[in-house]
């Protein structure tokens, strides 16, 4: 081996022999590149004395200059730069780059190798294969370890139609924003189980028990989750606006108890949150004129309001003795929690269940709360199932879980009132009278009007039927469709007059789903135009299956016992 000091020589790819002076070639190792790209490559993998480029070559002395005065700037870079080659060698790398790698000298090594072999989680799960391949930029997200995670953006380095030679890296650092939103989802994972109770364990809690179950959840969660240690939930009266203590953890005991009522002074963060539905960072108690003492010391606090529907039914307040104890991002952590807090506090009818002589009023509320928000949920799910059948079996089976498990969720919530409200505590001129045709029968209600699918849960509810509700034609025939035959409908409700299909459409198209056809049509004081239900009828529509708008209430109900009683889809006694 020389033992001259080398002297890289940029040749160009035409190979052509440029001469070089006997004084460079005696005195110096002569190592030939083709580009200035390799000579800057080769110069950063090992000792050379610099690099000679030809006269005749002007535009590779030039591209050298310009790639020097570029490394000046991309070194002084927040994020990590690397050029690789069309094998994924890394070419050239900056500081940030090399310092989030495993090795001292990066240049010469595989990308991801040099990474320590991340995981990639996509959305393009290989990005430098799609640059290379299309021409196109492509970006990623690395998981490099539990505590680093990068964005990876890829570009092709060209110049006019020639071949892709290099592709330029670029990542940055996005591991606070990922640790945020799985914080998040953590959070709302938790906030979601808060009620999480099996049927059996519901019918056999007392409301006592289940409050104090729920309690503990929050707390648990608060706790080890949020990492707050000092917790005061109250809940607001709605008539009189007295916030009433559910639970405070850490709180001294007299300011626990102490009298607030939702306004905006004289009743501190607490009255103020409640009554503006507006949450409070307090980060100097000191220093602010609305903060009321509620743990000696505190020198910090968060309060957010608990809001179902639109409406604040509550508060949720965080403290701590250190001054600016809390974040925006902990603002923002606890509004999500505390979602998911109110409607576990809602689905356990919490609220009315404290005040004694309004059980069946506590029933009827969490009917009217839960019902249209799960066929809601039954409605996109059926939607999106359509659009995957035939393409993709495993999204379908997860979509007909999501399916049953909304369906289980309005079943248990139902059974959680009905302890709520036993039938020894229901006057006898309230008690309903007993219609065993429609015990557990399934019924579809099809209308645009949100008054109407409200109403329907709460008549055909009471007698024991369970009822789905759909806005449009399209939607009651996905729902019909996609069914499991346990779960298939015993009659469907539907209005003459829906914004995609008429009455006799939806009828024409459900007699191809359901046999025999299932369907009563509803029509607007007789008034059709369409002469709908003449064509419904013609094709086989049931002569019971018409109802004219408005109807009493033992119509309906003996309208539907007419259509099971035709189909034979009554219970055996």
């Amino acid at each position: 081996m020389s033992g001259k000091p080398r002297i890289l020589f940029v040749t160009g790819s035409e190979k052509v022999a440029l001469p070089v002076p006997e004084e460079f070639a005696s005195a110096f190792q002569i190592i030939e590149v083709e580009s200035a790209l390799e000579a800057l490559s080769r110069l950063s993998q090992e000792p050379c004395m610099g690099i000679f480029v030809a006269a005749s070559r002007s535009q590779d002395l030039q591209q050298i200059e310009d790639c020097l005065d570029s490394e000046k700037i991309l070194e002084w870079m927040p994020d990590g730069v690397a050029l690789l080659d069309l094998e994924n060698r890394i070419v050239w790398a900056n500081e940030r780059f090399c310092k989030w790698t495993e090795f001292e000298d990066v240049v010469g090594e595989n990308f991801y190798r040099a990474l320590g072999t991340p995981e990639i989680l996509g959305p393009d799960f290989c990005p430098l294969h799609t640059t290379m391949g299309t021409g196109v930029s492509a970006s990623s997200t690395l998981k490099v370890d539990e505590n680093f995670y990068c964005q990876v953006h890829a570009a092709p380095v060209q110049e006019g139609r020639q071949e892709i030679q290099h592709v330029v890296v670029t990542l940055s650092d996005v591991t606070e924003e990922i640790h945020q939103q799985q914080k998040l989802a953590a959070i709302h994972r938790a906030g979601t189980s808060l009620a999480d109770l099996r049927p059996d364990e519901v019918f056999d809690m007392e409301v006592a028990d289940r409050i104090e179950l729920l309690k503990s959840n929050i707390l648990h969660y608060t706790q080890d989750l949020l990492n707050f240690d000092v917790v005061e939930i109250r809940l607001l009266e709605q008539k009189t606006g007295v916030l009433s203590p559910l639970m405070a953890v850490g709180i001294d005991a007299e300011a626990a108890q102490r009298a607030l009522v939702a306004e905006t002074v004289n009743n501190g963060v607490t009255g103020f949150v409640a009554a503006t539905g507006k949450s409070y960072l307090c980060e100097n108690t000191v220093e602010d004129p609305l903060y009321l003492e509620a743990l000696k010391g505190a020198h910090s606090s968060l309060t957010v309001p608990l809001i179902w529907h639109e409406q604040v039914i509550g508060t949720f307040n965080v403290e701590s003795p250190e001054v600016g104890a809390f974040t925006e991002n902990d603002l923002q952590f606890l509004e999500v929690f505390s979602r998911d807090v109110a409607i576990a506090l809602n689905s356990l009818e919490l609220l009315a269940a404290q005040q004694a002589n309004a059980a069946q009023q506590s029933v009827e509320a969490i009917h009217s709360a839960v019902a249209l928000p799960i066929d809601e949920i039954l409605n996109d799910a059926v939607n999106v199932m359509e659009l995957y059948i035939g393409h993709e079996p495993e999204v379908v089976d997860r979509l007909q879980k999501i399916l049953r498990n909304a369906r289980d969720i309005k079943q248990v919530i139902q059974k959680v009132g009905r302890t709520l409200a036993p039938a020894e505590a229901v006057p006898a001129s309230a008690k309903i009278e007993s219609r065993p045709k429609l015990i557990d029968r399934r019924v579809l209600v099809v209308d645009g009007d949100e008054t109407v699918r409200n109403d329907a849960h709460a008549l055909l509810e009471r007698y024991g039927c369970v009822v789905e509700t759909a806005r449009t034609g399209g939607e009651a025939i996905f729902m019909a469709r996609n069914c499991e035959s346990e779960m298939a409908y015993h009659v469907i409700i539907a209005d003459i007059h829906l914004t995609d299909l008429t009455g006799f459409e939806l009828f024409s198209q459900l007699a191809g789903i359901l046999e025999p056809a299932r369907l009563i049509l509803m029509s607007g004081f007789g008034y059709d135009p369409g002469h709908t239900i003449v064509q419904a009828r013609k094709a086989g529509l049931h002569p019971k299956g018409v109802l004219y708008k408005p109807f009493r209430l033992d119509q309906l109900l003996e309208t539907v016992e007419g259509i099971l009683d035709a189909q034979g889809s009554v219970p055996q006694t």
